[in-house]
């Protein structure tokens, strides 16, 4: 993996927050040598309530553009802090920061669908607002516009730091769901949930 135009002292934050909705995860990391160094982490709750509203939301019921519209900026008030308390026990500042990669809350994910969609929200606009810092998002629909599944997304970090010219290997993601990424010596690689994780 190439982070071409990145100097060594550009931080990144990484969000995540999988299918049990109990929290968000937040990591910030330095990349040197194209390798990444882990400088923290932390992990925000998600209030009950909202996991509860979040949960309602990923199931058919009435007036669902309303909760979407609603939760896209509940959720993400949970992203900000999570990023904001991150970088406080760090002592670094959103200056350090180059970009949140936040690939959201997903509510609903249909690779399967006649017409194949997935929807995630945790308003980017609103996060890069709280948090004074770029945001990039949207990773699952890129994922399937270029005809892929958009889930799992582990794969193309696991090849980037984890493949090897001389060995096949084999990585495994336990979340909600859990997945595995095929990583084949010659470069291939394959990646698919494997059923539920800790969900």
């Amino acid at each position: 993996m190439s982070l071409v135009g990145v100097d060594d002292n550009a931080c990144f934050i990484g969000l995540m927050s999988g299918t049990s909705v109990n929290s968000v995860d937040a990591v910030l990391v330095k990349f040197k040598d194209n390798q990444p160094q882990l400088i923290g982490q932390h992990e925000e709750p998600i209030p009950a309530a909202l996991r509860a509203e979040l949960l309602a939301l990923a199931r058919p019921g009435p007036d669902e553009l309303h909760r979407l519209a609603t939760l896209d900026n509940a959720i993400v008030q949970v992203f900000a802090s999570a990023c904001n308390n991150l970088l406080s026990t760090t002592g670094q500042r959103a200056e350090q920061v180059q970009a949140i990669g936040s690939h959201g809350q997903t509510v609903r994910h249909a690779p399967q669908a006649d017409l194949p969609y997935t929807v995630q929200i945790g308003n980017p606009s609103l996060l890069a607002e709280l948090t004074g810092i770029t945001v990039v998002a949207d990773f699952r629909r890129r994922d399937m516009a270029a005809g892929g599944q958009g889930a799992p997304l582990a794969p193309a970090f696991h090849a980037a730091f984890f493949g090897h010219a001389a060995t096949d290997r084999a990585l495994v993601n336990i979340g909600g769901i859990a997945n595995l990424s095929l990583l084949s010596r010659d470069g291939t690689v394959r990646g698919f949930d494997t059923g539920p994780g800790n969900a």
